[in-house]
């Protein structure tokens, strides 16, 4: 066995052992602060909530230890198990052209891959969001939703795919670099695209009637200079009984758009703190930095593609007899997020360095009284639990625990009074 076979192997142990006691972490962790409400949220949080809530988080851990253990399996019967070698020699054997082969095997492991999903998907759906009283998906919904998604991938996927393996094995020794432009040319189109073109295929967007809601946030929008292509209210109740509020797009085609479960849940002055917040993240250039990191780590990953590509040992240690572009290619797709997992507190502390800086940008033009009682309402409103684990959630969770999130708040409150 060579050297990076043991390297790989010994990541891809080590991460899952870490995953699982994370879990084991979280569950533990829940189930001992199940039966009081922090004493922070107790005026505005009852028992029967918090527990509702823990209790759906535990439901959630405990059926993802299955997706932890899968995972794993999966990889090495690709690779090590000849699952790989096998597709790869089946799709050969049809005697296309090599950027049709490579579209061939790589659209084959992603329809495999999605349909060994589907269950997990399933019972996530209608199975456990349905038992907590979220799941508002129909069969008929999930089903178009899954054709127009299939449909989307290949409409946007196989021209990507083809130009990639035909730049990877035709552009000369700089192909990672042309690869890099046009990857980040398909990003930025996707996301100019989103609002107005993808988006609208599986939700109507409707935009926010003219009354006092729209006019504080027009006065809001105003103060703080931002220019948006509308503010738009979306059907998410038709799939799910979470409620949410983003930002999408860039330049002028911005969008603002509120899920119609938070327009119901929450007060006017309160949706305008919720705003402010997302305002934030565009007014500090969340997006920019976020665009730039990942502009970054992928011409990095690329430049690390090339490499690996021109090795022999890169496949017969994952055990592929037969070197091509898009086996290199899916090789690295494959194994990637095996060592990437290590670098998850490093982006996870990052993005709840910029939800800080959210909620100062809210505190200083909305009020943070006002996003801390949203935010508690959205903590219950949507099940969230008040109690995670501090080292599951470093790894994981994008935004700061709710406990620490509100103490900080209350920071600014006393600052900006």
């Amino acid at each position: 066995m060579s050297t990076f076979s043991l390297l790989f192997l010994t990541a891809l142990g080590l991460s899952l052992l870490i995953r699982l006691w994370l879990n084991q972490r979280q569950i533990k962790h829940v189930q001992q602060h199940r039966a009081h409400v922090p004493e922070e949220f107790q005026h505005n949080i009852n028992l029967e909530n918090h527990q509702r809530a823990a209790d759906y988080t535990l439901c959630k851990a405990r059926f993802g230890r299955w997706d932890l253990l899968l995972e794993p399996v999966l990889l090495l019967i690709w690779t090590f198990g000849g699952g790989l070698e096998w597709l790869d020699q089946l799709w050969q054997s049809s005697g296309w052209s090599t950027i049709a082969t490579g579209i061939g095997v790589i659209l084959s492991l992603t329809v495999i891959g999605a349909l060994l999903d589907l269950p997990f998907n399933l019972y996530r759906t209608f199975v456990i969001e349905e038992k907590f009283g979220f799941n508002k998906t129909t069969p008929t919904l999930f089903i178009q939703d899954m054709l127009k998604g299939t449909l989307l991938m290949l409409l946007l996927g196989l021209p990507l795919i083809s130009v990639v393996l035909w730049l990877m094995s035709g552009a000369g020794e700089h192909w990672w670099l042309y690869t890099w432009l046009v990857w980040m040319g398909f990003n930025l189109f996707i996301l100019w695209a989103y609002p107005s073109i993808i988006a609208p295929l599986f939700n109507t967007f409707s935009p926010l009637e003219e009354g006092a809601l729209k006019a504080r946030i027009d006065n809001l929008l105003q103060r703080c200079g931002f220019n948006s292509n509308g503010i738009f209210v979306v059907d998410g109740s038709k799939r799910s009984g979470h409620g949410n509020a983003y930002f999408s797009g860039f330049g002028r085609n911005k969008r603002i758009v509120f899920f119609d479960t938070l327009l119901e849940s929450l007060s006017p002055s309160q949706v305008e703190a919720v705003l402010a917040h997302e305002l934030g993240h565009f007014k500090r250039k969340h997006v920019l930095k976020n665009i730039v990191l990942m502009a970054t780590m992928s011409l990095a990953g690329l430049a690390l593609l090339a490499w690996l590509m021109a090795s022999e040992w890169f496949y017969s240690s994952l055990g592929i007899s037969t070197p091509s572009t898009h086996i290199a290619l899916l090789l690295f797709m494959l194994i990637m997020p095996v060592f990437s997992f290590f670098l998850q507190p490093l982006t996870a502390l990052f993005s709840r360095k910029h939800e800080f800086e959210a909620d100062e940008f809210a505190a200083q033009n909305s009020s943070a009284e006002e996003l801390i009682t949203a935010l508690v309402r959205l903590y219950r409103e949507n099940a969230s639990t008040l109690t995670p684990d501090p080292l599951y959630s470093s790894f994981y969770d994008s935004h700061p625990p709710a406990s620490i999130r509100i103490a900080h708040l209350n920071q600014l409150k006393g600052v900006s009074s």
